[in-house]
Protein backbone atom coordinates (compact mmCIF):
# COMPACT_ATOMS: atom_id res chain seq x y z
CA UNK A 1 0.00 0.00 0.00
CA UNK A 2 1.27 3.78 -0.85
CA UNK A 3 0.11 6.56 0.70
CA UNK A 4 -1.66 7.61 -2.73
CA UNK A 5 -3.72 4.54 -2.66
CA UNK A 6 -5.29 6.38 0.47
CA UNK A 7 -9.16 7.14 -0.16
CA UNK A 8 -12.42 7.61 1.52
CA UNK A 9 -14.83 4.98 0.32
CA UNK A 10 -16.74 5.48 -2.80
CA UNK A 11 -19.81 7.47 -1.40
CA UNK A 12 -19.17 9.00 1.89
CA UNK A 13 -18.27 12.12 0.37
CA UNK A 14 -20.92 14.09 -1.48
CA UNK A 15 -20.54 17.54 -2.89
CA UNK A 16 -23.06 20.25 -2.15
CA UNK A 17 -25.44 21.04 -4.77
CA UNK A 18 -24.85 24.65 -6.08
CA UNK A 19 -28.50 25.91 -6.84
CA UNK A 20 -29.44 29.21 -9.14
CA UNK A 21 -26.25 29.24 -11.30
CA UNK A 22 -28.30 29.03 -14.63
CA UNK A 23 -30.42 27.18 -16.20
CA UNK A 24 -27.52 24.71 -17.78
CA UNK A 25 -27.16 23.46 -13.71
CA UNK A 26 -30.48 21.64 -13.89
CA UNK A 27 -30.99 23.65 -10.73
CA UNK A 28 -31.18 27.54 -12.15
CA UNK A 29 -34.24 29.90 -12.31
CA UNK A 30 -36.10 28.84 -9.04
CA UNK A 31 -33.08 26.67 -7.60
CA UNK A 32 -35.02 23.25 -7.06
CA UNK A 33 -37.94 25.41 -4.92
CA UNK A 34 -41.46 25.50 -7.66
CA UNK A 35 -43.01 28.51 -8.53
CA UNK A 36 -44.16 31.52 -6.14
CA UNK A 37 -45.57 31.45 -3.05
CA UNK A 38 -44.50 31.03 1.00
CA UNK A 39 -42.77 27.53 0.21
CA UNK A 40 -40.38 29.57 -2.57
CA UNK A 41 -39.30 32.30 0.31
CA UNK A 42 -36.68 31.74 2.90
CA UNK A 43 -36.91 31.27 5.90
CA UNK A 44 -40.40 29.99 6.21
CA UNK A 45 -42.09 27.01 5.80
CA UNK A 46 -45.49 25.75 6.84
CA UNK A 47 -45.04 23.85 9.96
CA UNK A 48 -46.66 20.03 9.26
CA UNK A 49 -48.34 20.59 5.99
CA UNK A 50 -48.33 17.43 4.26
CA UNK A 51 -49.80 18.57 0.66
CA UNK A 52 -53.09 18.75 1.38
CA UNK A 53 -53.16 15.74 3.07
CA UNK A 54 -54.90 16.26 7.14
CA UNK A 55 -51.46 16.54 9.13
CA UNK A 56 -50.25 13.81 11.32
CA UNK A 57 -50.92 16.13 13.99
CA UNK A 58 -54.65 16.76 13.59
CA UNK A 59 -54.78 12.48 12.69
CA UNK A 60 -54.09 11.51 15.86
CA UNK A 61 -56.53 12.26 19.08
CA UNK A 62 -55.95 15.10 21.86
CA UNK A 63 -54.49 13.05 24.78
CA UNK A 64 -53.77 14.38 28.23
CA UNK A 65 -54.37 17.18 30.65
CA UNK A 66 -51.70 19.56 32.15
CA UNK A 67 -52.61 20.55 35.83
CA UNK A 68 -51.62 24.10 36.32
CA UNK A 69 -51.90 23.94 39.88
CA UNK A 70 -49.84 21.27 40.29
CA UNK A 71 -46.87 21.17 42.78
CA UNK A 72 -43.51 19.97 41.57
CA UNK A 73 -41.42 18.56 44.68
CA UNK A 74 -37.89 17.97 44.69
CA UNK A 75 -37.64 14.65 46.35
CA UNK A 76 -34.96 13.23 48.74
CA UNK A 77 -34.70 9.20 49.80
CA UNK A 78 -33.67 8.18 52.92
CA UNK A 79 -30.40 6.84 51.94
CA UNK A 80 -29.35 9.80 50.18
CA UNK A 81 -29.98 11.41 53.40
CA UNK A 82 -28.11 9.29 55.50
CA UNK A 83 -24.91 9.68 53.00
CA UNK A 84 -25.25 13.15 53.34
CA UNK A 85 -24.97 13.01 57.28
CA UNK A 86 -22.26 11.02 56.72
CA UNK A 87 -20.44 12.75 54.83
CA UNK A 88 -21.08 15.83 57.11
CA UNK A 89 -22.91 17.77 54.70
CA UNK A 90 -25.76 17.48 56.85
CA UNK A 91 -25.43 18.27 60.43
CA UNK A 92 -27.40 16.13 62.55
CA UNK A 93 -28.30 17.94 65.59
CA UNK A 94 -30.49 20.48 63.32
CA UNK A 95 -33.31 20.69 61.55
CA UNK A 96 -33.42 19.49 57.96
CA UNK A 97 -35.19 21.63 55.33
CA UNK A 98 -35.05 21.97 51.62
CA UNK A 99 -32.95 25.35 52.24
CA UNK A 100 -30.28 23.56 54.20
CA UNK A 101 -30.50 20.47 51.72
CA UNK A 102 -29.95 22.77 48.81
CA UNK A 103 -27.03 25.21 50.55
CA UNK A 104 -25.40 22.03 51.41
CA UNK A 105 -25.47 20.74 47.85
CA UNK A 106 -27.53 17.80 48.22
CA UNK A 107 -30.19 19.05 46.21
CA UNK A 108 -30.30 20.99 43.00
CA UNK A 109 -33.37 23.26 43.64
CA UNK A 110 -35.40 23.98 46.19
CA UNK A 111 -38.55 24.00 43.83
CA UNK A 112 -42.27 23.84 45.49
CA UNK A 113 -40.75 22.22 48.48
CA UNK A 114 -39.35 18.94 49.61
CA UNK A 115 -41.34 15.60 49.70
CA UNK A 116 -39.17 12.54 51.76
CA UNK A 117 -39.10 8.75 49.91
CA UNK A 118 -38.83 5.97 52.15
CA UNK A 119 -36.02 4.26 50.01
CA UNK A 120 -32.94 2.93 52.00
CA UNK A 121 -32.53 3.23 56.14
CA UNK A 122 -31.85 5.95 58.27
CA UNK A 123 -29.65 5.65 61.69
CA UNK A 124 -29.24 8.99 62.35
CA UNK A 125 -31.81 10.85 65.12
CA UNK A 126 -33.20 13.80 62.87
CA UNK A 127 -36.23 16.71 62.85
CA UNK A 128 -36.82 16.83 59.17
CA UNK A 129 -39.57 19.32 57.79
CA UNK A 130 -40.96 18.94 54.82
CA UNK A 131 -44.10 19.96 52.53
CA UNK A 132 -45.11 15.79 52.19
CA UNK A 133 -43.53 12.49 53.10
CA UNK A 134 -44.39 8.90 52.30
CA UNK A 135 -45.46 6.75 55.33
CA UNK A 136 -42.78 4.28 54.87
CA UNK A 137 -40.50 7.21 55.48
CA UNK A 138 -41.92 8.78 58.16
CA UNK A 139 -42.13 5.10 59.79
CA UNK A 140 -38.23 4.74 59.37
CA UNK A 141 -37.20 8.12 60.76
CA UNK A 142 -39.32 7.61 63.93
CA UNK A 143 -38.15 4.31 64.60
CA UNK A 144 -34.28 5.66 64.09
CA UNK A 145 -36.04 7.96 67.30
CA UNK A 146 -36.56 11.13 64.92
CA UNK A 147 -39.77 13.11 63.69
CA UNK A 148 -41.09 14.42 60.33
CA UNK A 149 -43.46 17.72 60.66
CA UNK A 150 -45.51 18.36 57.32
CA UNK A 151 -45.44 21.95 56.54
CA UNK A 152 -47.81 21.95 53.81
CA UNK A 153 -51.97 20.83 54.78
CA UNK A 154 -52.89 17.75 52.79
CA UNK A 155 -56.21 19.76 50.81
CA UNK A 156 -59.30 17.93 51.85
CA UNK A 157 -61.54 16.31 49.00
CA UNK A 158 -63.66 18.78 47.17
CA UNK A 159 -61.80 22.09 49.01
CA UNK A 160 -61.74 24.89 47.23
CA UNK A 161 -57.68 25.72 45.98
Amino acid sequence: MKLSDIADNAGSRKKRMRVGRGIGSGKGKTSGRGGKGQTARSGVRIKGFEGGQMPMHRRLPKRGFNNIFRLDFAEINLDRLQEAIDNKLVDAGETVTVETLVKAGVLRRAKDGLRLLGRGEIKTKLTIEAHGASKSAIAAVEKAGGSVKILAPAKEEGEAA
